[in-house]
This record gives C-alpha cells, sequence and structure tokens, in this order.
C-alpha cells in the first residue's frame, strides 16, 4: 500500500467532482474546488475521521468494499478505478455493474442543447433520458424502453428485407450487447434481455450466433422522417461513464437539408 500517493490521488480526484455531478448542491463559501471531505464520505458511507486519515496518508488499510464505494463517490473512470485500488495494494476487480442513474451534469447538457437532439442509453440499451429536440425528431419514446427489444421485437419487427440503415442497426446493436454481456456477466438485466430476445426473435439469434463483438462509436445514419423525409444524420456517440451509459448526438452537415430540418424543429418550438 503506497499511503502517501493514495493520499494524493484521492486529494486530486476529490478536488475535481463538482459537487452538482454528485447530485450535490453547490452551496456557499465553498473555499476550495470540488467535493468537501465529509461529503466525499458520505456518498461512499463510510466516517469522515476514516476518509480524513486516508487523504492524510495515515489511514488503515481500507477493504476492496470502501475502494469501490470510493470510486462510486468520486466518479472514477475504469482506468483510474484500477489505479485506486493498485496503490490501497489490491487488485483491481470486474468493473461496476451498468448504471442507470443519468449524473445530473449529463441531464444539464441535454437541456442545454436545444439545437441538436441527444439522447442516453445504458449498456443494453435502455433510453434513460432525452432532450426536447429529440422528441421533435423522432416523437415520444416507447412505452417498451429498450431500443434492441423494439428493433426486433417492436410494434414493426425487423425483417430480413428492412433497408439497410435498419439492418446496419441491427447488426451493430447485437455486437455491442455481446460486448456488453462480456464486460458485466453478472448483471441480471443484460441476461434476461438476451433470454427475451432469443426467445422472440430468430433475427436477433441469427445474428448473435455470429459472435460479432464492437462497441458503438460515431456513425452516419439514414433516418425517413414521415413529414421530411430521408435524412442525413451524424451520430455521434460520447461515452458518458464507466457504468456503460452513451450520450448520443444527432447533428448535421452544414449547409445541408438536414441541417435546415433541424433548424426549422427547433424554430417551430419557439426555441
Amino acid at each position: 500500500m503506497n499511503r502517501v500517493q493514495l493520499a494524493e490521488f484521492l486529494k486530486d480526484r476529490r478536488a475535481r467532482v463538482r459537487p452538482a455531478d454528485a447530485g450535490l448542491p453547490e452551496g456557499a463559501r465553498r473555499r476550495t474546488p470540488g467535493l468537501r471531505r465529509e461529503e466525499v464520505a458520505r456518498l461512499a458511507g463510510i466516517s469522515v475521521d476514516y476518509y480524513a486519515r486516508l487523504e492524510q496518508g495515515r489511514g488503515p488499510h481500507p477493504s476492496r468494499q470502501v475502494l469501490t464505494a470510493l470510486g462510486r463517490a468520486l466518479r472514477l473512470f475504469e482506468d483510474e478505478r484500477a489505479h485506486l485500488f493498485r496503490l490501497a495494494g489490491e487488485q483491481p476487480g470486474p468493473p461496476a455493474g451498468p448504471s442507470r442513474e443519468v449524473p445530473p451534469g449529463i441531464r444539464h447538457l441535454l437541456e442545454r442543447l436545444d439545437d441538436t437532439p441527444a439522447f442516453v442509453i445504458d449498456a443494453k440499451y435502455d433510453l434513460l433520458a432525452w432532450n426536447d429536440m429529440a422528441v421533435r425528431l423522432m416523437g415520444e419514446p416507447p412505452p417498451e424502453p429498450n431500443m434492441i427489444w423494439n428493433a426486433f421485437c417492436g410494434p414493426m419487427p425487423l425483417s430480413p428485407d428492412a433497408p439497410a440503415e435498419f439492418q446496419s442497426f441491427a447488426d451493430e446493436s447485437v455486437a455491442d450487447l455481446r460486448a456488453a454481456s462480456v464486460r458485466y456477466p453478472d448483471d441480471e438485466g443484460i441476461r434476461a434481455l438476451i433470454a427475451r430476445l432469443h426467445a422472440a426473435s430468430p433475427e436477433f439469434t441469427r445474428r448473435w450466433n455470429k459472435h460479432r463483438v464492437c462497441v458503438r462509436r460515431t456513425t452516419l445514419k439514414t433516418m425517413t422522417h414521415p413529414v421530411y423525409g430521408e435524412l442525413q444524420l451524424e451520430c455521434q456517440v460520447l461515452h458518458a461513464d464507466e457504468g456503460g451509459q452513451r450520450v448520443v448526438f444527432y447533428t448535421a452537415a452544414p449547409g445541408s437539408r438536414t441541417a435546415d430540418v433541424l433548424c426549422g424543429l427547433r424554430e417551430r418550438a419557439g426555441v
């Protein structure tokens, strides 16, 4: 256990986390940036004295449970979490399970994107949050929150002769789900979704049996809108945290017809 480096690492990461990102009020008279020691201790479920001694380089050897809790409280990325464990003389365990709690900072980002359709999905493609522009472009979210389930088993399930844009989404989402199932092998939600899809969709099973693995990145997407027809969108994907959440943005090339449509959607909403 490297107490000195562990103390420095904790202090540095504590200063980096904004209170709003941890769901805490900003408050007044904060003498230093980031969280206070007592806030980190409360978020991690440990005593303030215990945490203070860790930051002072004189604390006891923290358990794996404490390290995991500190990683969550300090909103560490996976590499940072592994580093925290190693500083404490522990080998990192498997990554934390998929998160369904959208950080306040990400929700604020969605609200501020008043000219860009954007939404948040988790590791198994459950739709967690969205902004007004996403609703204006794609309509209200369906009752079933899972995008993969809707693609294969929704009101208009995927067929072998579906347009290429739907086939591409199906291929990539199944490969992405397989990657998530390996990354989070103990997650009941992912396992249950895969079992439901196998039972309900031969098209899903056919793709699953190809054993493709990928993580969704930025792609070009063609969307057929009921009013505006074919739209050419750039699908930008931001990996928001180590819990598997992604923020998906739809943008368009400047000066394109699709960009004009997005601008019109914004203006007609009175933004």
